[in-house]
């Protein structure tokens, strides 16, 4: 059981690794407005989401099934008590390893998530922006009950005439 949490841990990380690396994609994509691109990376990126939930799970039952054989442990014990309780030293010194590889993997994934949101918002701003001078919308000087711009917009045409 402890050799298939190191098989889960490894895969995880490496497929944290692949998510981060479609990130950078994604921000390229982002910059360069290719929705092509875009569209396809969010494909892949669903794809290692997937995967992702499916080694998660893996690697909760085999830390549930791991603290049923030992006494000592309960679901809610820190990772690095866990691992030291491994039949080897080799085995919680890979483990330690993993897990460390693992958490720098998700949060470069999640650094890299969070800059992606920010660029997406921006460019979702620039086209609202967009639209609405092609529309003729005006931003009102006052706000509205709920705190965001009024915005109206010009009667270009008169369908009556």
């Amino acid at each position: 059981m402890w050799q298939n949490l190191i098989e889960t841990l490894d895969k995880l990380g490496e497929v944290y690794d692949k998510l981060a690396t479609l990130g950078e994609k994604k921000r390229a994509a982002l910059v360069g407005i290719d929705m092509q691109g875009l569209s396809g990376i969010l494909d892949e990126e669903q794809l290692l989401t997937a995967k992702i939930q499916k080694l998660e799970q893996k690697r909760l039952e085999l830390l549930r099934d791991l603290s049923k054989s030992d006494k000592n442990l309960t679901e809610k014990t820190p990772a690095k008590d866990f691992y030291r309780s491994a039949p080897s030293r080799a085995i919680e010194k890979n483990l330690i390893q993993l897990h460390k590889r693992l958490s720098q993997n998700v949060d470069r994934a999640l650094t890299i998530r969070n800059n992606n949101q920010i660029l997406a918002q921006c460019a979702l701003d620039a086209v609202q922006g967009q639209l609405n001078k092609l529309s003729g919308a005006a931003v009102e000087p006052t706000y509205s009950g709920k705190g965001a711009g009024v915005v109206t917009h010009q009667k270009k045409f008169d369908f009556k005439a």
